[in-house]
């Protein structure tokens, strides 16, 4: 079974709005400074149990503001680049300062969208209204991250116009009694040419109510977070006119035990059932802000015959299952199951993706709507791209824990 976690130590940082375009230049000169004190003195405070410490980033998108309950079509290409490009941020920091964020022990950073206004004028609508939903991530609205359960160590500030704002309408909306820290800001640049929020057209974009994505999720790392975050994202929130017996579903497959044999320091693998718990871990904090121990929240483990017969499902109160089946071939649900409407894959897996839409089309199914992630890359970093890519490989990271020096109690 998958635990909530809720016992961890969480520090949030409140970002100010994104910049635009979100190039990783414009989100370096935004972000670059907070994010290093931050990262930094966390990962060097005292530690009380080896328990990774939860960096809660909520990212503030103009873009997404009034549009929670759009279908995240013409959403995904800024959205991805916002995400893509911190997550790389958080990356290079950690990598040139000797961070850990891809352990137990580490720091474990997670980006929230924040569906905020760039002037900071929030006005009441229905996606801060007392629903279920409301409380579904990965998009939720500053009325929610304020009234969420969470408890946070400390809420860092970034100190700037737009960071103050931020703040004070994140204090009043929630308890006013918070331990908070300001930290340095940087320069957050809009264009001038920024272009408006595009505009809806159902009759063209799908709002998608069933995603599949398939991965190994070998020692959790930030292009695990990436890929994950994305495909969250993908899943468009539920209308009063769909059928409320009818869930919202994401799928993950999740490679099993046996196909891993050849993998590198096989020895330091992790079971299926603990990188089931690890994704469930990650996953459930971006798409869940109700209370992590509410009793409707239902856990169940599946071992039905035939393919794809092993699995554990999720349900919470806002009628989102998360199906985490372990999968022996490269397509899993995609071919069995035809309520699946979109699949996220990185841009690496893009042949895989082209095989699977064949297969369905054999089958006489329609294809699935493709979205790609982004490969993170050290390309405007100088001499870093090793000490880089080895946080993103889950075969790096097996080969560092292995030349660690055993403790005495290991012996």
């Amino acid at each position: 079974m998958a635990p909530t976690h809720a016992h961890l130590r969480r520090w949030l940082l409140l970002l100010p709005p994104a910049p635009s375009p979100p190039t990783y230049a414009a989100l370096k000169a935004a972000y670059g400074s907070c994010l290093f004190i931050v990262l930094r003195q966390l990962s060097r405070s005292p530690r009380r149990t080896q328990e990774p410490i939860i960096l809660d980033i909520a990212l503030p998108c103009h873009h997404l503001y009034g549009r929670t309950n759009s279908p995240r079509n013409a959403l995904y290409a800024t959205t991805q680049s916002l995400v893509a490009g911190l997550y790389k941020l958080i990356c290079v920091i950690a990598a040139k300062d000797s961070i850990d964020t891809e352990d137990s022990e580490g720091v474990d950073a997670r980006v929230i969208l924040l569906a905020y206004p760039r002037n900071g004028k929030l006005i009441r609508s229905s996606e801060d209204e007392d629903s279920e939903q409301e409380f579904q991530g990965p998009v939720i609205s500053l009325h929610t991250l304020a009234r969420c359960s969470r408890s946070w160590d400390a809420i860092y500030a970034v100190e700037s116009e737009e960071g103050e704002e931020l703040l004070k309408n994140f204090l009043s909306k929630g308890s006013s009694e918070r331990n908070i820290t300001r930290v340095r800001g940087g320069i957050v640049q809009v264009s001038s040419l920024e272009h408006p929020s595009p505009t809806d057209n159902s009759s063209t974009l799908k709002n998608h109510l069933s995603v599949a994505l398939g991965g190994t999720f070998d020692h959790l790392h930030i292009g695990h977070k990436l890929l994950l975050t994305m495909f969250a994202f993908v899943l468009g929130r539920r209308s009063p006119s769909d059928d409320d017996k009818i869930p919202s579903v994401l799928t993950i497959g999740i490679t099993g035990d046996e196909l891993l044999k050849n993998k590198k320091y096989p020895e330091l693998l992790e079971t299926w059932h603990e990188r089931q718990q690890a994704v469930h871990s990650f996953l459930s904090s971006l798409i869940h802000f109700g209370q992590p121990d509410d009793g409707r929240i239902h856990i169940e483990e599946k071992s039905d015959p035939g393919p794809n017969g092993h699995a554990v499902h999720v349900t919470y109160p806002s009628n989102l299952v998360i199906k985490y089946v372990e999968i022996w071939d490269p397509f899993g649900p995609t071919i069995t199951d035809e309520s699946i409407s979109a699949l996220v894959i990185s841009a690496e897996t893009r042949s895989g993706g082209t095989a699977v839409n064949d297969k369905r089309v054999e089958k006489g199914w329609d294809p699935l709507e493709v979205f790609e992630v982004d490969v993170l890359d050290a390309g405007e970093e100088e001499n870093m791209d090793k000490t880089f890519q080895s946080k993103l490989s889950s075969t790096e990271i097996r080969r560092k824990l292995g030349e660690r020096p055993r403790s005495k109690g290991q012996l």
